[in-house]
């Protein structure tokens, strides 16, 4: 796999006969809507480059792959005519994908708020987890389904599903109030335990996922107490325990989004913990990218100074926003696909450029009432950069927010430096 930005002049069917490659398979590996619109600028994953291999006495594909420090399932995907994978016959040939290179395994965990079964289909097998956002508490204590997934899709692609708790009030968005009766109050934690047990009991879930988020700061040391308190709980039935946590660059750092995230004791205490590295630019801010690399490696370096990196997922977000301009305090911007991001950029006709700080891709267009807009999104190079930031800290994996639309590329690239740790 090659990652090519166009230039000016260029057409698919030259990229495509620059590389010897079909240009149906650029078309998909990309999820061109336009083939014949290519932007200058636009990043394009060339899935092409291998040599061939002749299977001897005693050959796997599993060693095949680590010989050629490519992922399992990459060599898999490579070679569609092997009708049993696990059978190899002396003297057969096996495609060898080459490209960028090979960084280790990871673990992948993937939120959904709802997805289709194809999409989910597509995605599972580059996912070590599944986290459905599927049940909120209320004041009570009280968990109530919001999102339901097939978890027999997962099972069959080896992928974990992890049962994902949050404060999310019924009418949307996080409670501060939900997450102190859980914390503070005993009758209502224990009926938020007995039930976050009743269904794990039903079967289908590896673990418990945390995401409680505008904790009051006043409660850190309570959430400290319910988090050693059900991990407990949960590892003594086999379960593993993962939280969420916001983007901090120190202990210090105050408000109700961090304060009450205490990095040091969610690192001592739960299997896995999430960094939500992203939305610097959201719905209700100014134009800027959503993850700059800039930004993500200060949260990193102060959280391998206070947890173990193993444990660590890194938040990569599956989505932009397109901002009119001028800002206003109080204005929303549009969030919308990586896909129809560039999709777009051709629509309008315009150079898609690239922040060498923040490593992310972003144009400017006008609308057909003349206003301005500028679109953040993420793309093959803007992923790379992050997904690279797992071996130089030597973390865990990475986690996907969210998975409900469809991004190839973000899978390509990741095939191409990772293998995918399957916990099933």
């Amino acid at each position: 796999m090659e990652i090519y930005v166009v230039k000016n002049g260029d057409t698919l069917y030259d990229i495509a006969r620059r590389f010897s490659v079909p240009a149906e398979d650029i078309i998909y590996a990309n999820q061109l809507q336009n083939p014949a619109l290519l932007m200058v600028g636009q990043a394009l994953v060339i899935p092409h480059g291998e040599t061939r291999y002749t299977v001897r006495s005693g050959d796997t594909l599993y060693a095949i792959a680590r010989r050629y420090g490519i992922s399992l399932q990459r060599l898999i995907a490579a070679n569609p005519q092997l009708e049993n994978p696990n059978r190899l016959r002396i003297g057969q040939i096996i495609n060898i994908p080459l490209g960028i290179q090979y960084l280790g395994e990871m673990l992948v965990n993937g939120y959904i708020t709802d997805a289709s079964d194809a999409t989910l289909t597509e995605s599972l097998p580059y996912l070590s987890f599944l986290s459905p956002f599927s049940y909120r508490a209320d004041l009570q204590g009280n968990l109530t389904p919001t999102f339901r997934v097939n978890t027999n899709l997962s099972a069959a692609r080896r992928t974990a599903n992890l049962l994902t708790l949050t404060n999310l009030r019924a009418q949307g968005g996080f409670s501060s109030d939900i997450a102190h009766a859980i914390f503070t109050d005993q009758q209502v934690q224990d009926t938020f335990l007995e039930q976050a047990e009743n269904i794990l009991s039903q079967g289908g879930y590896y673990g418990v996922n945390l995401d409680f988020e505008y904790v009051y700061p006043f409660d850190r040391g309570s959430y400290n107490q319910f988090l050693g308190r059900i991990t407990e709980r949960m590892h003594r039935l086999g379960y593993i325990v993962v939280t969420a946590l916001a983007p901090k660059t120190s202990d210090a750092q105050q408000g109700l989004l961090y304060t009450a995230h205490d990095y040091a004791f969610h690192g001592q205490t739960a299997d896995h913990v999430i960094l939500m590295t992203y939305e610097w630019g959201y719905t209700y801010g100014p134009a800027m990218a959503v993850s700059p690399l800039n930004m993500v490696r200060k949260v990193l370096d102060y959280a391998v100074s206070v947890m173990p990196a193993g444990k660590i997922l890194l938040g990569i977000p599956n989505y932009g926003y397109d901002w009119t301009l001028p800002f206003t305090q109080g204005s929303a911007a549009r969030p919308l696909s990586n896909v129809a991001a560039v999709t777009l950029a051709g629509q309008r006709r315009v150079q898609i450029q690239f922040d060498e700080t923040a490593q992310a891709p972003f144009f400017r267009y006008a609308d057909d009432n003349g206003r301005q807009h500028e679109v953040w999104f993420e793309d093959a190079r803007s992923l790379k950069a992050k997904y690279a930031l797992v071996a130089e800290y030597g973390l865990a994996g990475i986690s996907y927010w969210n998975l409900n639309t469809l991004f190839r590329t973000s899978f390509l690239v990741l095939e191409s430096m990772y293998s995918v740790e399957k916990p099933l």
